[in-house]
């Protein structure tokens, strides 16, 4: 018998967020024969902690192992709370590492992080990067289990020759350096560079509030279609050549995995678990943080030798491969049998 599992984690998509990993990740535990109640869809922070404490307290007799998505910002505590909890009631429990920023706030909470990691049957680590990063902080109880995705359902489309039409999919939150994304814009505009760009996802911080003001001030060729649906935006995407991704802190986005698995060459910014992701000049371009500059002469590199984004392409979707659901699931089963 299938272990019954208890996911704790933000299971906010239905209150005008993106896709979390325990509204995907939980969907395939499901479908692959496990029992799992997924945990909380509500709103409010503080109600939303409470009711995590509340369902992990109430399962505690019938729930094998608790799964906790851990985040590096203030959902931290939501993990150590639960961790808490579960290690009062002897109820195993194994973090899930989703916090790119995770290495500093173990350095910024040390005394928590030790009860919170140590405690666990073991850590999941999504990236190599968070792998070494809890290495190297002394943790031994690791395994790497990487995000995944259905690749069936990301249709590959070769694009025979690049226009400069981008996208870029995220949250609007200041970690993630939207505005980055208008200033290369405003750089190529600059330059008489026919450009346009998409950028897709909810507020987050006043992020998206921010980058519309600038687009309507310097008249960018930019348009927001806030949040959509996973196959919304993979139907898009059919209409753009490139994807940027400008954050300042990342683990393994699984946004630069769908683009990868969609065909659209990816320049990201060199930071976090990215180049564990994207190998440099193979599967995708990689730059310096905060430098638009940068990113304005791959972008001009890549439209001006669409062979080579061709190339980059087909590496990306084969790198890809390794991230599907029927890959990944026997990782999960080794873990949870």
């Amino acid at each position: 018998m299938k272990k019954r599992i208890l996911y704790i984690g933000n299971k906010l998509a239905n209150k005008g967020n993106t896709i979390t990993s325990i509204e995907t990740l939980g969907e395939f535990l499901v479908k692959d024969g496990y029992s799992v109640l997924t945990v909380s869809s509500i709103n409010n922070k503080l109600l939303r902690l409470l009711d995590m404490l509340w369902q992990t307290f109430t399962n505690r007799n019938s729930k094998d192992v608790v799964l906790i998505d851990t985040y590096s910002t203030q959902n931290f505590y939501f993990a150590v709370g639960v961790a808490k909890m579960c290690r009062v009631f002897k109820l195993e429990y194994i973090p899930i590492l989703r916090g790119g920023n995770l290495p500093f706030r173990i350095e910024k909470s040390p005394q928590k992080s030790q009860k919170l990691f140590k405690g666990a049957k073991t850590n999941i680590a999504p990236s190599h990067y968070l792998l070494n990063a809890f290495k190297e902080k002394g943790y031994t109880n690791l395994t790497y289990i990487p995000n995944t995705i259905e690749l069936k359902k990301y249709p590959y489309k070769k694009r025979e020759t690049i226009k400069l039409n981008l996208l870029w999919v995220r949250s609007f939150s200041e970690i993630y350096s939207p505005k980055l994304a208008l200033e290369i814009i405003e750089k190529l505009v600059s330059q008489n560079i026919q450009v346009s760009l998409c950028m897709v996802g909810p507020e987050k911080d006043g992020s998206l509030k921010e980058c519309q003001e600038i687009v309507i001030q310097k008249k960018l060729p930019v348009t927001f279609t806030g949040l959509l649906s996973k196959e919304e935006w993979i139907d898009l995407s059919k209409d753009f050549d490139l994807f940027i991704n400008t954050t300042n802190f990342d683990n393994t986005p699984v946004s630069v995995m769908e683009a990868m698995a969609l065909g659209l060459p990816v320049i990201s910014t060199n930071v976090g678990g990215i180049p564990y992701l994207i190998e440099n000049g193979k599967t995708g371009v990689l730059v310096p943080s905060n430098n638009s500059q940068a990113f304005v002469d791959e972008i001009d590199a890549l439209f001006n030798n669409p062979l080579k984004a061709i190339e980059i392409s087909k590496n990306a979707r084969i790198a890809v491969e390794k991230f599907d659901w029927e890959v990944v699931k026997g990782l999960w089963n080794n873990l949870l049998k």
